[in-house]
This record gives C-alpha cells, structure tokens and sequence, in this order.
C-alpha cells in the first residue's frame, strides 16, 4: 500500500508521529458488547450444552418420525401465516402480565380479599397464554442449530420459570394475600422480560426464523453459471453467479434454478433430495417445489426464489429476478 492511502494496513508516514485512535467512552467498558458476551457465557454452561444434548437426542427424532404431521407445521405458523406463530403469540403474556403489575400499582384497597379480581384475570389469562406460546416456541427451538438452539433452550427455561411465578402470584391472589401475590407477579414479569431479551437476541442478532434469502435479487443480467455439458437429467448442481448460490436441476431437458440458500435456515437445498420436482432441505426438511418455489412442507414459511434460465452459446445462464435498468438513447432509464 503506498504511504497516507487511507488504509488500515498503512504505517505512518515518516517523520510523524501516529495519532493516538479516537474511541467512544462506552467501547472501553463493555457496556457495547455485554449482550455478545452475555451469548457467549450461556453457550460456555456446561449443563446447559447437556441439557440441550439431551432434549435434542430425545425430540430430534420424534419430530423427524412426523414430520409429515399437518398440526407440527401449523405449530410453526407455517405457510398458511407466512411467519413463525412463536414471535407474535410471546406478545399475549408479556402484556397481559404487564396490565397486573399496572393494576397492582394503582390499587389502592388495603383489605385483602380472597376471590379473583381483574387483575387475576388478566393474570391467569397470560398464563393460559403463555401454554400456547410455550408449545410453539418449543416446535421452533427443535428445528435451531448449535448456539442458538442452547441460547433458545435458556431462553425457555426463563419463561418457564416466569410462568411458575405468575401461577404461584395467581394462587396466593385468590388466597387473599395480595402482596405476596404483588411481588410474585412483579418477579415473574422480570423473569419474563429477560426471556424476552434472549429471544430478541436470537431472532435479530442470530437471525433465527428469518428469511434468509429475502434481500437476494442478483445477478441483474443474464449471467453464465454452468456449461450445458456438465448438468445431466435429474443431477443438482450448486453453482455461483454474482455471489449469488443457485441451485440448478435439469428434468426431461427442461431446466430449474432456485436459490442454494433455505429461506428457514440457510441450509444448501443442493445436497437434499429432489422427488416430483420437489426438493427436500438436509437440515430441517423443509421442501420447495422446483417450478415456482412455492412451500410444500414446513418449517419454512417463505417460498425459495425461482430465477429464469436460458441457454446461450453451450452455457446455461441466469437471471435473478429483477433485470438491471436499461438506458436508451434518450438517457431515461428503464426496466
């Protein structure tokens, strides 16, 4: 690199003294990187690594064995609602258990009273809540991976135990002893917020159920990626155009492409199964139909994207989905 190019690797220039970095007050206390490294400890647990080990030898394959089951994918949310139900369904005891720390807060009745009072309902509520949002999250906790899928497995013990404490705060509420019940509800709900915590880290930092291949549109113009000699009938083939991994299958000399990537969690879709044009993700079994990409099995909820093909001069070439603009003479772009 030459001398003063801007470049990290540069060294200072001769005769002058390099000036020390500029960084913000925050970087040298951790107060940036705790989340990180707040992961990274829950991954380290060693009973938690066994306990994820256990369950994932145990659930694994029950899933696997009905996989093919109409009410696991519902589970997921699945194709019908086209993002994961576990997410949205979190936000039913959280709030609920948040208006009986409001109504605690402004009650201002100091007879205790055995029975069930509003905020009783709204406590035993987000409990009957949180069962279904238990049983989808465990659905989903089963088809992570690795670290996610021991962050996760924390994640479902916070909430579990939250769920105990707001059972014992609704218990103790209808005995009558409602400042018991006031500190039970209150522990519960920041049992449950930290829960909360972990699972946004899983979904916004890890990206876990997200679609993977939603900002994928490349190459904008017709790309080479194989030569027609090398793809034979019924035989997937990975390939890379633009940065852009692809799937290519040829059947009965008519030809597929379709994104390498899974939308549910990034596995190749190349090193699956294909059958009746149906191709079968190796990582959690998702399967998408060649033709259009449309979902045939969950627990991906997003169809893979299709990309037009053509042959040109011995070389099967690529499109992605949205063409460059063109410009004509006029200097107007157009599509």
């Amino acid at each position: 690199m030459r001398t003063g190019s801007g470049q990290a690797s540069d060294p200072p220039a001769a005769g002058r003294q390099a000036e020390p970095a500029v960084s913000s007050p925050f970087a040298t206390t951790g107060l940036v990187a705790w989340h990180r490294d707040l992961a990274a400890w829950l991954d380290q647990l060693g009973w938690l690594r066994t306990l994820s080990d256990w369950l994932t030898a145990v659930l694994v394959p029950v899933r696997e064995r009905h996989q093919d089951n109409l009410v696991l994918e519902l589970l997921h949310g699945g194709r019908w609602v086209g993002h994961p139900l576990h997410p949205a369904l979190s936000d039913l005891p959280i709030g609920l258990w948040a208006g009986v720390a409001v109504l605690d807060a402004t009650d201002r009745d100091p007879a205790p009273r055995r029975g069930i009072d509003a905020a009783g309902v709204l406590s035993a509520a987000g409990i009957l809540a949180a069962g279904a949002t238990a049983l989808t999250g465990l659905n989903d906790w089963i088809v992570t991976n690795d670290q996610d899928r021991r962050v996760g497995l924390f994640h479902g013990l916070l909430n579990t135990v939250g769920l105990g404490l707001q059972g014992a705060s609704l218990g103790t509420r209808m005995a009558g002893h409602r400042n018991t019940a006031r500190a039970l509800g209150a522990a519960s709900l920041t049992v449950t917020a930290a829960a909360g915590y972990l699972g946004g880290h899983l979904v916004f930092t890890k990206g876990v159920m997200v679609n993977r291949v939603a900002w994928t549109i490349g190459p904008r113009r017709w790309t080479r990626a194989l030569q027609e000699a090398d793809l034979p009938d019924d035989s997937p083939a990975a390939v890379l155009a633009e940065g852009r991994q692809i799937m290519l299958y040829r059947h009965r000399g008519r030809l597929y492409a379709i994104d390498n990537i899974c939308s549910h969690a990034g596995g190749l879709l190349s090193r699956g199964s294909i059958a009746d044009l149906t191709v079968t993700c190796p990582l959690h079994g998702s399967r998408f139909a060649l033709a259009d990409g449309c979902v045939r099995r969950g627990p991906a909820s997003q169809p893979q994207p299709v990309l037009p093909t053509r042959i040109r001069n011995g070389w099967i070439e690529v499109r992605g989905s949205q063409p460059a603009p063109r410009r004509p003479g006029n200097g107007r772009t157009q599509l």
